[in-house]
């Protein structure tokens, strides 16, 4: 059973142990079904109270729970369901022609209703469950609590991490002092405590909401779900629900601070605690303008969902150093390293490597290879670059690889750079991050093509096999794109005019 509190979504409502018992009913539902242990439960929905009732279920039940993101289409889908060979697909039902004909052969659909709350969000009408699917909700109403759930920790998030290739992080820690260790690492790394009042501003499918989300549900306190982030209704919602614990990146930042002054100044925001924003660097101004309007209750992390968090910086330590994301988190270890792989001094930039402990080692769904590389005592990199001041202050430089961060969501260029060169009048291509006051970093394209082809056809041809914010914000062609004597294309080349004047490459 879950501790009190309760949970919004607009004007509705449930308590925190009505949602626990929900899912101890949901639960026994997927047992009925045959799902249990070792099994995934996938989950493909916007913010809604059927996404905590699925992954608490399925947890119950013994089986993983994989937050799979929504805005993802057909072949992407797929991949990841056939990847992590999920017995049950949980999906609001809107978004049901998003993934027909490309669900697995034995992975089971459950369809929850898309509620007014949700649909209105998106401009849409809401969605009832279609006739012959399994119904979410009769999952929960015509089954009793489970008997016999299962206690640990079985989460699976899919992160593309440092290759394109989606791969399945998996913690299966059963043990009662390492789950009780890493419940706390959890709420201290995101300043919650019980009592509090917490708000869900971002997708839930995001690995640090979702930690957000998980960990806010085990303490006392109320929560409100967002279906989709609105800066005017963030506001609104602080002064109603006395808002005192939020997860926000940048982007929402941005959003606020272009509010007109008579909105920014309408609502009581007395009650902001605890901010703690990650997932993408945020521009000093942007951030500095931030506190100043806040105050000081705005905290930085840096993380990833493999490693987890490394370091925390608070509002004074940052006015102190911008730039920064803070020292090092209790218990964790970080080195800079060069190319050769040796340690540098402070000072001096090179690959920012974490060691994984115990509690945050794993395992990558179907990659045994790569299970050496993912164990407790073992370094583990991201491909970020950075520094350490002497107070033992981390800085962020750059990045090693050719990621791409916009709006806090990975996007690697060689998947956008395979649709673009399947275009028949396209001869080579190249894709890569420029600056963007919104988002960190927006896609480009340089394209070189024969015949009139425009940078709207390469924009829908994008979008017609990938998720729509993988589409290239600019498309630059060429007659020739500069490449290196072994005739890879020099993307530094096209790059760099974009990041003239930047005080770095964020």
């Amino acid at each position: 059973m879950l501790p009190d509190g309760t949970i919004w979504l607009g004007n509705r409502s449930i308590t925190k142990p009505a949602l626990g018992e929900d899912a101890q009913r949901a639960a026994a539902g997927l047992r009925a079904l045959g799902i249990g242990g070792g099994d995934v439960v996938a989950v493909f929905m916007r913010n809604d109270f059927p996404f905590p009732t699925a992954v608490t279920a399925a947890n119950l039940a013994g089986a993983y729970a994989t937050p799979i993101n929504w805005h993802l289409r057909g072949d992407e889908v797929s991949a990841i369901l056939a990847d992590c060979r999920a017995a049950a697909l949980v999906i609001q039902a809107d978004l049901l022609p998003v993934v027909e004909g490309h669900v697995p052969e034995g992975t089971r659909l459950i369809v929850a209703e898309t509620p007014v709350e949700v649909a209105a969000a998106y401009g849409q009408a809401a969605t009832p469950v279609p006739d012959g699917f399994l119904n979410w909700q009769a999952l929960i109403d015509d089954n009793a609590p489970l008997a016999d759930p299962v206690t640990g920790r079985f989460t699976m998030i899919y992160t593309s991490g440092t290759t394109a290739q989606p791969k399945g992080v998996t913690r299966a820690v059963t043990d009662p002092a390492m789950l009780a260790l890493g419940g706390r690492y959890a709420a201290e790394m995101f300043g919650l405590r019980h009592g509090m009042s917490a708000a869900l501003t971002g997708p839930v499918y995001h690995s640090a909401t979702y930690s957000y989300m998980t960990s806010s549900l085990r303490l006392e306190g109320d929560m409100t779900l967002m279906p989709r982030f609105d800066a005017a209704e963030l506001l609104r919602l602080i002064e109603l629900r006395g808002l005192s614990h939020m997860h926000m990146v940048p982007t929402m930042f941005t959003r606020l601070l272009r509010l007109p002054e008579e909105v920014r100044s309408r609502h009581d925001l007395s009650s902001l605690e605890h901010i703690i924003h990650g997932a993408a660097p945020c521009p000093p101004e942007v951030k500095r303008a931030m506190i100043e309007w806040w105050g000081p209750v705005i905290w930085e992390y840096y993380g990833s969902t493999e490693a987890s968090i490394s370091t925390i910086i608070g509002s004074q330590d940052w006015l102190e150093r911008p730039g920064s994301v803070g020292p090092l988190f209790e218990g964790r270890d970080v080195e800079i390293r060069n190319e050769g792989g040796d340690a540098l001094p402070m000072g001096e930039q090179g690959e920012i490597f974490i060691k994984l402990t115990d509690n945050t080692a794993f395992t990558y769904r179907n990659r045994p290879d790569l299970d050496p590389e993912t164990q407790g005592g073992v370094w583990f990199s991201n491909g970020d670059v950075g520094y350490f001041d002497e107070d033992g202050f981390l800085y962020l430089c750059d990045r090693a690889k050719d990621m791409i961060i916009s709006g806090g969501v990975n996007i690697f260029p060689s998947e956008i750079e395979a649709v673009i060169i399947g275009h028949p009048q396209v001869r080579d291509c190249a894709v890569f991050g420029i600056p963007d006051p919104e988002y960190g970093e927006a896609i480009a394209a340089a394209v070189e093509a024969d015949g009139d082809v425009t940078s709207e056809a390469i924009q829908a041809l994008v979008t017609e096999k990938l998720a729509r914010y993988k589409a290239p914000r600019v498309v630059e062609f060429h007659d020739s794109l500069p490449r290196e004597d072994s005739g890879k294309i020099f993307k530094r080349k096209l790059r760099d005019p974009f990041w003239e004047g930047q005080a770095r490459k964020i």
